[in-house]
């Protein structure tokens, strides 16, 4: 399948929509189809299962609250299964700890309900911009591992090393590393990052800056010392050591 062209979506992309309420199953069936993707449908978490397998979407927009199943525990499964399809949940659910369970399953980014269509498509163009920005280069164009101490990101074969030791990382976490790494030793601010990771087209949410930071100390940071740091009142940064405990603290 041919990559997109730079700053654009996939044509004709793939999405399962795995959605058990029928207005909204066919408001978004409708909408994504009108946008030019091909769509496949699910009621049920089972469904959606078999879908992911067989359709192999290029994205999945997940209901949380489905009748035989939790969307998040799905989620899990899917990464439990090596499936690193990106997932766009909807949510009722609108408190901060749900936002973070969300995310922490290996969601990619969730939409609280109730939605305006628009919104889910400006998110799904987002996320596929960013997951055909991030495929691998051609050999002839190979890119060289990031370095970091002892922390290795190769964009090429995907995988990422600390300490010679690998870290299974969702696609979003991956991209999220990656810009931290590739500015090391500089404080990047929330809004940067969540330009440069998620690639909004309009003004985002920080906190699923803050849950996927959170995230990803739990994987990088497991092995000392501590690289990831919170410069408070300003952004996150790549580095070694803390030069200022006063500002600087990992959170």
């Amino acid at each position: 399948m041919p990559r997109p062209a730079s700053g654009s979506a996939p044509a004709r992309s793939t999405i399962l929509v795995v959605e058990d309420d029928p207005s909204i199953r066919t408001l978004l069936t409708s909408a994504l189809g009108a946008a030019g993707h091909r769509v496949v449908a699910a009621v049920t978490g089972q469904e959606a299962m078999f879908q992911a397998g067989d359709s192999q979407p290029d994205l999945i927009v997940m209901d949380v609250m489905l009748p035989d199943a939790d969307g998040f525990d799905l989620t899990r499964q899917l990464r439990a299964q090596g499936l690193y399809t990106p997932v766009l949940f909807l949510t009722a659910r609108t408190e901060v700890e749900d936002r973070i369970i969300g995310l922490s399953s290996g969601g990619d980014d969730y939409v609280t309900k109730p939605f305006h269509v628009q919104e889910v498509l400006l998110r799904i163009r987002a996320i596929l911009r960013r997951t055909g920005a991030s495929a691998p280069a051609p050999a002839d164009g190979a890119q060289p591992p990031l370095r970091y101490g002892d922390l290795v990101l190769d964009a090429d074969a995907h995988t990422v090393h600390r300490a010679g030791r690998p870290l299974k990382l969702s696609p979003t976490e991956f991209r999220l590393l990656a810009c931290l790494m590739a500015r090391a030793d500089r404080v990047l601010d929330k809004g940067e990052i969540l330009q440069e990771v998620w690639q909004y087209d309009f003004a985002g949410d920080t906190r699923i800056v803050d849950t996927y930071i959170k995230n990803l100390r739990r994987k990088i940071d497991a092995t000392p010392p501590a690289l990831i740091h919170t410069v408070r009142g300003v952004g996150y940064c790549l580095r070694r050591a803390v030069e200022d405990s006063t500002e600087t603290s990992r959170s």
